[in-house]
């Protein structure tokens, strides 16, 4: 990589400090293992460097800047106000080339990341019968079909390669099923104990209020044991799927998943300043189905695979 390319981390943004300083430490210790790397960092959302500004500082003394979205699922916000933001600091640096990467997304490195987060979990429960032990990976939960299918296939990877007898998917909001519905299952059939993996890649608000949770649902079932994991962020995977990425070819101008797809661009008006996380398809939801109504009269096997023999 040239001495004039800029490396630019877009993280979403925490309400919670702690999970905006977690970013910035990251970066730093990312620029320990490339000190000939000029790295930036800014968020979509609840920081004080927003995209505008972290472009603008990225730019400065550069002749190219690459944008990684420093998130795991591609939603409302890398699908459609990450493109904008690019559109407008091209216009701002016309002399400056600027290229987006993919984001971390669900591939086999993040696979093994949260594989390395289970086999500690079952080591913490004393390494009970997989077939006893259910196993429910807890994501943050999108209105964008296609994110939260990315976290589905993680779900189905790790029962593939384990002998759990339930592995299950949960969200902490915007969509379902819940932890709590999803641990009420399990207990019902016949899980002894649940390992807990939340896919998270640092701490937050929501990290704390899964915490809160799990002690309740412990309360709740006193029989069963719970091992639950914590976000991931620094883990050896992540800084190595960064450098890969770094290494990797980017198309000129760069291209993100529904960058340009008309639905996307049918919703970016309504959606650009709307940061409820609630109320919109976040762009192309793959059959294009924006009802956000959700029938929730359904047994709620979102993401889970089951084994019978």
């Amino acid at each position: 990589m040239t001495n004039d390319t800029t490396l630019l981390l877009v993280g979403h943004g925490s309400r919670g400090r702690e999970g905006n300083t977690e970013t910035i430490n990251f970066a730093a210790q990312w620029r320990e293992r490339h000190p000939e790397w000029r790295i930036e960092v800014c968020f979509i959302e609840h920081a004080d460097v927003l995209l505008d500004e972290g472009l603008d500082r990225a730019a400065r003394g550069a002749r190219r800047v690459v944008a990684i979205p420093f998130i795991l699922n591609a939603a409302g916000h890398v699908k459609m106000e990450l493109p904008h933001a690019l559109e407008e600091a091209r216009e701002r640096h016309p002399g400056v080339e600027f290229v987006v990467t993919r984001h971390l997304g669900m591939g086999r490195e993040i696979f093994a990341v949260l594989q390395g987060q289970l086999d500690r979990l079952m080591k913490q429960l004393a390494m009970p019968d997989p077939m006893t032990t259910g196993v429910i990976l807890l994501g943050r939960g999108s209105s964008d079909a296609g994110a939260n299918g990315e976290l589905a296939k993680m779900a189905r990877w790790i029962f593939e390669d384990n002998d759990h007898e339930l592995v299950d998917l949960a969200f902490t909001g915007v969509t379902w099923p819940r932890l709590e519905t999803v641990v009420q299952r399990q207990v019902r059939l016949g899980m002894m104990q649940i390992a807990i993996v939340p896919v998270y890649l640092f701490t937050g608000v929501l990290i704390e209020r899964i915490k809160e949770q799990v002690e309740r649902l412990q309360r709740q079932y006193p029989q069963i044991s719970f091992a639950l994991g914590t976000h991931f962020g620094f883990d050896k995977g992540i800084f190595e799927l960064l450098d890969t990425k770094v290494g990797g070819e980017q198309p000129a101008g760069g291209m993100l998943e529904c960058d340009g797809c008309k639905y996307r661009e049918l919703a970016e008006e309504e959606h650009l300043h709307d940061h409820s996380h609630t109320a919109t398809g976040g762009g192309c939801a793959h059959g294009h189905d924006h009802h956000q109504g959700h029938d929730h009269g359904h047994a709620h096997h979102h993401g889970c695979s089951h084994k019978h023999d």
